[in-house]
C-alpha cells in the first residue's frame, strides 16, 4: 500500500532559486563591501566621478556651442572678384583681402615641408594634438604672467581662424583643441593643409602663400626658390616681426632657423641649405594692384553695378563683390579707354590753358603727421609726369613742398593765393625743383558705345577719378542744347514732314500762360532768320526758330514722348524742351543716338557682358535672347540659327535712318564741318547750352557711337566762344583719329522700303536733268525718303503752259488730220485728250 504525501518539489526549488540568488547578491554586496573598505577603491571611484563631471562641465563650458567641423567640408574662403575686359585679359580686382585659392596639388612639396619645419613638424603623425608641445607651454603659461602662449599644431590654427575668434584666453585654447580632434575626423590632412595654405595671414594684406608669394616676391607659388619658401614659412607667426622694410635682418635670422629646421628633418640637403642660407632675402618693395591701372571710372561703374545686384560682403550673400570670387567680363576696351581719357584730358588742359591757377585741389592741416594725411587722402594722377604734394611753407616767390613718401622738394614761382596745405599737382623742373601744374576746374564726361549691342566700350567721367570721384558720364545732369533736336525733328518726321518739307526760319512766339506771357525764340548767337528752308538744312545749320517750328506743329506732346521713349528724360510739353533745357546724362544721350544708328530699335547700355561664380558657372548675363538650336551637336541642314534682335522697336526704322542720313549732313555741310577731314561715313551733332554752360557733340560711325560734354560741376558760363563744335566736337576728333584708324569705312544701311530721291539741296523740289557730284554743297543731293512721301516732278508755271499751247497745237492738227483722212470713212471714236488727262500724263502740279 502507497501512501499519498504532498509534492513539494516546486516550492523546495523555488526556496533553493532565492537562496542562490540572495547567496550570491550577498556575495557581490560583500565583494564591494570588502572593495569599499579599502582606500584605493574609494579614491579610483572618486575619480570616474570627478573625471565624468568635469567632462560634463568641459562640453558645457566649452564644447556646447562649438561651430560644426563638417562645415569645413563645404567651406570657401573670401576671395576677390576679377574684373576682365572684353577679350578675357584681367584689368582690375576688388578686394579687401589678397587671396588667390589653390589645390593642395599645385603647391610645391617643398613649400609644404618648408611650413612643416616652421610651424608643425609632427602634422602627418599627430591627430591634431602636440601634447608635449601643450606640456611645455603650460609651463611656460604657469611660470609668466604675460600674454598665454601655446603650441597649436596646424589644425588647431585652421580651427581658430575658420571656425573660432582671436580671443587670447584659455577658454578659446580649448575649444580649439577640441575642433582640432573633430576636424581630424572629418578632412584628410591633405584637405587641413589646403584649408591652411589658402587662408593664412601672412602680411601686406595677403591671406594665403599664393597672394603672399606675388606680394613678396612677385612670383607663382611653383616660382619660388628655397630661400623665398623659407621666408614666406616664417611669416604666420607674425609677418610684422619680419617686414623687410624695417626688420631684414631678424626676417634673414628666421628664415635661416626655417632652412635649419629643414635640414635637421632631412627634407632638404646640406648643400641646399648652405646655398639657401647665402642669399639675400630678395622681397620687392610693398606694391598695390597686380594690373596696370586702366578704366578708374569705367571699373567704379562696374563695381557699382556689382553691388547693387550682388551685395558687397559676404553677409549679402554667396555672390558678394568683396568675397564671392567672381569672375566678371566687362565690355571694356582697354585701347579705346585710352584714347578716350586721353582725348577728354586734352580737352579739358586748351579750354584752361591761359586762364591761371585754378586752386588747390583739396586741403589738409599741415604737421608732423603731414605725409601721413596726404596719402590718406588718397588724391592720386597718372597724367603726363605729374605728381601730386603739399604745399608745406611759403618761400619767397616759391614754397616747401611735400609728397606722400615723405619727400620734399621746391615749387617754383609759387601764385600768391597759394596756401601752406593745399594739395597741388607739380611735374619735376630739374634737381629737387618742381613746377606747378593746373588741374582744370572745368570738367565732363565722355562714354563710347557700340551701336549694334549697347556695349560700353570706355567711359572716362572727369579729369582724373583719383582726385574727383563723381562720374560725369553718368551721373552729372545737363542740359544738352542742340544735341536733343534730332529726335524733335524725328517726331516731326513721324507725324508727316520730310527732309525736304519747308520751314520758315523766322521770329517765332508762342503766348505761355497769364503768369509767363509771351514768349519768343530766337536763333543761336541771335542770328536773323533766313526764312523758308528745308527741314534738313535746319538740322544741319542747328536753327532754333525752325526747330520750335517743328515741334510746334508735330505736337510737343508728341516730341517729350519721343524723347522719353528714347531713355533721354522725362520733361514737361514746353517748348524751351525741343531746344534742350531738359537735363539728361551723357551715356542716356549717347545710347538713344546708337538706337538712331540701330534703326531705332531699343538697346540695353552695358558695361558687364556676364558674371561667372568662383566654379565658373554663370549667375548673370547682360544678352538673355534664347537661340534656339545654337548648341546642336550636328547641322541639321536648315539655315544658320540666329538669335532673335533684342529689343522693342521704339521709332520707325525708316525716321531713325533718315534722321542719321540728315545728321551725316551736319558733319559735311552743317556745324561739325571739322570732322569731315576724318573722310569716312559719320554722322553726329552738336550742342551749346544757354549761357553758354554746357558743350557736347554726341555721333560716330555705324561701328561707333561717342558722346562728349564739357562744363562746370556748379554750372557758370564758359565764354562767349564756347559751342559745341569748336570745345566738344575737337575732343571727339582726336579720339576718332585713332581709334577709328584701320576701321574699314562702312556706310550706314538704310532699313527696307527708304527711298532716296534726287532733289534740290535748297528747295527740296524733285530733281531729274541733274545728278549729285562728291561735293558736299553741290545744288543736287540724294535725300531718303518713305514710301508716298517723296516729292513729286515739278516744272515752271511758264513752261508747264508753253509746253500745254504746244500740246493743244500738236491735237488740233492730229485732229484735223483725222478729219480729213476719215471723210468717207466715218467719224473716229477715239476720244479727244483733255487738259486734265494731259497734267495726269505730265505727274500733275505740285
Amino acid at each position: 500500500m502507497v501512501e499519498n504525501t504532498p509534492d513539494n518539489s516546486g516550492a523546495d526549488a523555488t526556496e533553493s532559486l532565492a537562496y542562490k540568488l540572495e547567496r550570491n547578491t550577498g556575495g557581490f554586496f560583500n565583494w564591494l563591501d570588502k572593495l569599499w573598505q579599502k582606500r584605493f577603491f574609494r579614491l579610483f571611484l572618486v575619480f570616474v566621478a570627478l573625471c565624468l563631471i568635469g567632462w560634463l562641465l568641459i562640453w558645457a563650458i566649452f564644447a556646447r556651442d562649438l561651430p560644426d567641423a563638417k562645415t569645413l567640408q563645404q567651406y570657401e574662403p573670401p576671395l576677390p572678384t576679377m574684373v576682365r575686359a572684353y577679350d578675357g585679359e584681367p584689368v582690375h580686382s576688388y578686394a579687401r583681402e589678397r587671396r588667390v585659392q589653390l589645390e593642395y596639388a599645385e603647391y610645391p612639396a617643398l613649400l609644404v615641408r618648408a611650413y612643416l619645419a616652421a610651424e608643425d613638424r609632427t602634422f602627418f603623425e599627430h591627430g591634431g594634438l602636440d601634447y608635449p608641445g601643450i606640456a611645455t607651454a603650460i609651463v611656460t603659461n604657469i611660470s609668466n604672467s604675460g600674454r598665454p602662449v601655446g603650441a597649436s599644431t596646424i589644425t588647431q590654427q585652421v580651427a581658430k581662424n575658420l571656425l573660432l575668434t582671436n580671443e587670447v584666453s584659455y577658454r578659446r585654447k580649448v575649444r580649439e583643441a577640441i575642433l582640432a580632434y573633430r576636424i581630424e575626423e572629418v578632412l584628410t590632412k591633405q584637405e587641413i593643409l589646403e584649408l591652411y595654405l589658402n587662408q593664412i595671414f601672412l602680411g601686406r594684406n595677403a591671406y594665403g602663400v599664393q597672394a603672399a608669394a606675388q606680394a613678396y616676391f612677385g612670383k607663382d607659388v611653383d616660382e619660388l626658390a628655397l630661400h623665398e619658401m623659407a621666408y614666406l614659412a616664417i611669416l604666420p607667426k607674425g609677418p610684422s616681426n619680419y617686414r623687410p622694410e624695417k626688420n631684414e635682418q631678424r626676417a634673414v635670422n628666421r628664415r635661416d632657423w626655417a632652412l635649419g629646421r629643414m635640414l635637421a628633418n632631412d627634407w632638404i640637403t646640406q648643400a641646399q641649405h648652405d646655398r639657401a642660407v647665402a642669399q639675400p632675402l630678395g622681397a620687392i618693395r610693398s606694391r598695390g594692384a597686380r594690373f596696370e591701372r586702366v578704366g578708374g571710372y569705367y571699373i567704379e561703374e562696374v563695381r557699382r553695378q556689382l553691388i547693387e545686384q550682388f551685395g558687397e560682403n559676404e553677409e549679402a550673400g554667396p555672390y558678394s563683390v568683396y568675397s564671392g570670387g567672381l569672375w566678371v567680363r566687362t565690355s571694356l576696351n582697354p585701347e579705346l579707354q585710352q584714347y578716350t581719357k586721353d582725348s577728354l584730358r586734352n580737352g579739358l588742359l586748351r579750354y584752361s590753358r591761359g586762364k591761371g591757377w585754378s586752386g588747390p585741389i583739396n586741403k589738409i592741416e599741415i604737421d608732423d603727421k603731414w605725409s601721413q594725411r596726404l596719402a590718406s587722402t588718397f588724391i592720386r594722377t597718372d597724367y603726363a609726369d605729374w605728381r601730386i604734394a603739399v604745399t608745406l611753407n611759403r618761400q619767397g616767390n616759391g614754397a616747401e613742398i611735400g609728397f606722400t613718401d615723405g619727400t620734399t622738394g621746391r615749387l617754383n614761382g609759387a601764385p600768391s593765393k597759394l596756401k601752406s596745405g593745399d594739395i597741388i599737382a607739380v611735374s619735376p623742373a630739374g634737381g629737387s625743383r618742381y613746377a606747378l601744374r593746373n588741374v582744370p576746374k572745368v570738367s565732363g564726361g565722355m562714354v563710347v558705345q557700340n551701336p549694334r549691342n549697347g556695349r560700353i566700350w570706355a567711359m572716362q567721367g572727369g579729369f582724373d577719378d583719383r582726385m574727383s570721384s563723381f562720374n560725369r558720364a553718368t551721373q552729372a545732369e545737363r542740359q544738352p542744347g542742340s544735341t536733343i533736336k534730332p529726335f524733335v525733328y524725328a517726331t516731326a518726321l513721324d507725324q508727316g514732314m520730310t527732309p525736304a518739307t519747308i520751314i520758315v526760319d523766322s521770329p517765332f512766339c508762342v503766348y505761355q500762360s497769364a503768369a509767363l506771357g509771351r514768349k519768343c525764340f530766337r536763333n543761336f548767337g541771335g542770328a536773323r532768320g533766313a526764312g523758308e528752308q528745308t527741314l534738313r538744312w535746319g538740322v544741319e545749320q542747328s536753327r532754333n526758330l525752325m526747330t520750335v517750328r517743328a515741334a510746334n506743329d508735330a505736337g510737343m506732346d508728341n516730341v517729350v514722348n519721343t524723347i522719353k521713349t528714347m531713355g533721354i528724360g522725362d520733361y514737361k510739353p514746353y517748348l524751351a524742351f525741343a531746344l534742350g533745357a531738359g537735363d539728361t546724362t551723357v551715356a542716356k544721350l549717347t545710347n538713344a543716338y546708337s538706337m538712331l544708328v540701330n534703326h531705332g530699335r531699343e538697346l540695353q547700355p552695358t558695361v558687364i557682358d556676364f558674371v561667372q561664380d568662383r566654379k565658373g558657372k554663370v549667375i548673370f548675363r547682360a544678352d538673355k535672347r534664347i537661340c534656339e538650336n545654337c548648341n546642336q551637336d550636328e547641322w541639321d541642314g536648315e539655315t544658320m540659327p540666329r538669335p532673335r534682335p533684342a529689343g522693342k522697336q521704339l521709332m520707325d526704322p525708316m525716321t531713325a535712318y533718315q534722321m542719321v542720313n540728315i545728321l551725316e549732313g551736319v558733319i559735311t555741310r552743317g556745324t561739325a564741318q571739322n570732322l569731315k577731314s576724318l573722310n569716312r561715313p559719320l554722322f553726329g551733332k552738336t550742342g551749346t547750352a544757354s549761357g553758354p554752360t554746357n558743350v557736347w557733340f554726341v555721333g560716330g560711325s555705324p561701328d561707333m557711337v561717342a558722346g562728349v560734354y564739357m562744363g562746370f560741376d556748379q554750372p557758370s558760363n564758359m565764354g562767349g566762344y564756347a559751342q559745341g563744335g569748336t570745345l566738344a566736337a575737337p575732343i571727339f576728333k582726336e579720339f576718332a583719329q585713332k581709334a577709328m584708324a584701320g576701321m574699314p569705312k562702312t556706310p550706314f544701311v538704310a532699313p527696307r522700303g527708304i527711298r532716296m530721291v534726287r532733289v534740290d539741296r535748297k528747295s527740296g523740289k524733285r530733281v531729274f536733268g541733274g545728278w549729285p557730284s562728291d561735293d558736299p554743297k553741290s545744288a543736287v543731293i540724294w535725300d531718303v525718303f518713305k514710301p508716298e512721301t517723296e516729292p513729286r516732278r515739278s516744272i515752271r508755271k511758264e513752261e508747264l503752259l508753253a509746253r500745254l499751247e504746244a500740246r493743244k497745237a500738236q491735237l488740233r492738227a492730229a485732229k484735223l488730220a483725222a478729219r480729213n483722212r476719215d471723210n468717207g470713212e466715218g467719224r473716229s471714236n477715239r476720244p479727244a485728250q483733255n487738259d486734265n488727262d494731259f497734267l495726269q500724263d505730265e505727274g500733275g502740279i505740285y
